[in-house]
């Protein structure tokens, strides 16, 4: 197929290579004209495994495109996506200025047969919207699906190919029939094609999100809970998660959840609740309890130092909101820097990828450490924040040789604390009970 995806941030750029990966005709557009160039020469703007060997791939073999003119390639497309941001706005709602500035410069251009298909998280009820829209624009009908997608950064393009299932939101048989057509080399293993409605679809999204910050933010206040009571976060998790009502996933303790969809998406919600006049309860605590969290371990940090952490010098590892991404919106770690750099600490920090990012932001503020044991070096204490696997099995006897202070706050419990306190380190996790003797 003839495929246009509007927008090459992490949902298009995905998107398009993976569907020009597997034999269709993509062109990604964007308004960025030195984005653009820069995939035209190879260069990708995120970190995503595997993504660069892919887009190159799929441009030697003339199956992708990139360009900024949407005017050339829309109207020979037989499918267009939008995958524009829908950024959080003050009062926590989607902001679709893009997504409504797409449409109208897309009116112009579209075939009689197209279907827009939109990829952007966007609220109830904005799909028939758009197909409104479009309508008064063009002076026909204009088939508009939804197409929420479930892209987990670090592991985006194997989601995008070997899919838990594909829902769309339409609201014609044919245009269903046009995606499952799609989408089919991607439907492996009995793999569900869900088609339903334009506002079930939407709400699909929102959910799924919603639904997985919660379970997040439940185990976090339970291990808080724990960490209280003198019981074992890790402990209790081993005997909520064999029951097969509960299970494993998203209940890891750490300090918070971040990254470019569960904030914004549960505020969205809370949002979209209260303007249907639902005060949503679980969601403002959801939100709150993910907010309190991402302060636990600069509040360790400072009961360890008697409330004094100024001239301290604190050395961070990892700094991306979860590992194999370069992704820092809304990190724990740039809330613990935040509360650091305030206090009056020195902060030394190390990330395999995400530095770049976070120098962007702080400049010459910190100080940047190619090495993760270089960021060690005459520390007060070692924080842990994003559990990228070479932090997982370290060099402890290294550590201990660069450390000033043998104190470690890990924020994803990735080290056993009894062994930790016979190597001589003062160390807390979360949710895990002390050591006795």
């Amino acid at each position: 197929m003839r495929i246009v995806v509007i927008g090459t941030g992490y949902v298009g750029l995905v998107t398009g290579t993976c569907l020009a990966d597997s034999g269709n005709q993509v062109t990604c557009v964007d308004v960025d004209a030195s984005k653009v160039a820069a995939l035209r020469a190879g260069k990708i703007p995120i970190y995503e495994p595997g993504l660069e060997e892919l887009v190159a791939q799929n441009v030697r073999a003339n199956r992708l495109g990139f360009t900024t003119s949407a005017a050339e390639v829309v109207p020979h497309a037989e499918i267009v996506f939008i995958a524009v941001g829908t950024p959080q706005s003050a009062d926590g709602a989607a902001n679709l200025q893009a997504l409504w500035r797409v449409a109208e410069d897309l009116a112009p251009h579209l075939a009689t047969e197209v279907v827009v298909v939109v990829k952007s998280t966007v609220p109830v009820g904005t799909n028939r919207k758009v197909a409104q829209r479009l309508a008064e624009l063009t002076g026909r009908k204009v088939h508009v699906a939804s197409n929420p997608e479930f892209l987990k950064e670090g592991c985006a393009i194997e989601d995008f190919t070997s899919p838990d299932r594909v829902v769309v939101g339409v609201d014609s048989p044919r245009v269903g029939e046009l995606l499952h057509a799609l989408y089919r080399p991607f439907l492996t293993g009995n793999k569900p094609f869900l088609q339903m409605d334009l506002e079930s679809a939407e709400m699909t999204k929102y959910v799924a999100n919603c639904l997985l910050a919660t379970k997040i933010s439940f185990i976090n206040e339970m291990a808080n809970l724990c960490e209280r009571a003198g019981a074992n976060i890790n402990s209790v998790r081993q005997g909520i998660g064999h029951d097969a009502r509960i299970g494993f996933a998203f209940l890891a303790p750490g300090v918070g959840y971040g990254g470019s969809c569960f904030p914004k998406d549960v505020r969205a919600l809370i949002h979209a609740a209260e303007q249907q006049g639902l005060p949503s309860l679980l969601m403002r605590a959801v939100d709150a309890v993910n907010s309190a969290q991402k302060q636990v371990l600069f509040e360790k940090l400072s009961t360890h130092f008697a409330g004094v952490v100024t001239g301290r010098t604190i050395a961070i590892w990892g700094l991306a909101f979860k590992p194999r991404t370069d992704d820092i919106r809304d990190a724990p770690a740039i809330e613990l820097i935040e509360r650091l750099l305030a206090a009056g600490a020195k902060v030394q920090v190390h990330d395999p990828i995400a530095m770049v990012n976070v120098r962007a932001i702080y400049g010459d503020r910190l100080t940047y450490c190619e090495d993760q044991y270089e960021a060690l070096n005459n520390a007060d204490a070692l924080a842990i924040v994003t559990d990228w696997n070479e932090f997982r099995s370290p060099d402890f006897e290294r550590i201990r040789n660069r450390l000033r202070a043998l104190v470690v706050m890990d924020g994803r419990n990735l080290y056993d604390p009894t062994t930790m306190a016979q190597l001589g380190f003062q160390y807390a996790g979360i949710g895990l009970s002390t050591p006795s003797g």
